[in-house]
């Protein structure tokens, strides 16, 4: 599942793989081992995080954050860290049916405005 903060992640490592090149007198082969550690700490910190967030969400949760992440991206981000933090620090004993989930939604979303239109 690709998120649109990869391809953020992705410009700024060629911009500093970039940097890099230009500072190390154009060393490509230590600007790629570097580009390529960063790449697998990105990819183990991210297995992590869906491994946590695996344990302690029940399916319909997860679908529901999935569904979440394609509408509002940054609000699934901050869900998923409030619901690792809480699992991180024990405080959750049981995973996190959907329900619970929603009511974590509302707490979380910002107020929706309402826009009334007047005719005259």
């Amino acid at each position: 599942m690709a998120y649109p903060e990869d391809s953020e992640l992705a410009e700024i490592r060629r911009r500093k793989i970039q940097e890099l090149q230009t500072a190390g007198g154009g060393n490509p082969a230590a600007a790629n081992a570097y580009a390529s550690a960063q790449q697998a700490e990105y990819e183990r910190r991210e297995s992590e995080r869906q491994e946590i967030l695996r344990r302690v969400l029940t399916t319909e949760a997860r679908e529901r954050l999935g569904r979440i992440r394609l509408a509002k991206p940054d609000v699934a981000s901050a869900v998923e860290q409030q619901v690792i933090s809480l699992a991180a620090s024990g405080r959750l004993t049981r995973p996190i049916d959907d329900p619970t989930l929603r009511a974590l939604l509302e707490r979380i979303m910002p107020e929706r405005r309402e826009i009334k239109i007047t005719r005259r």
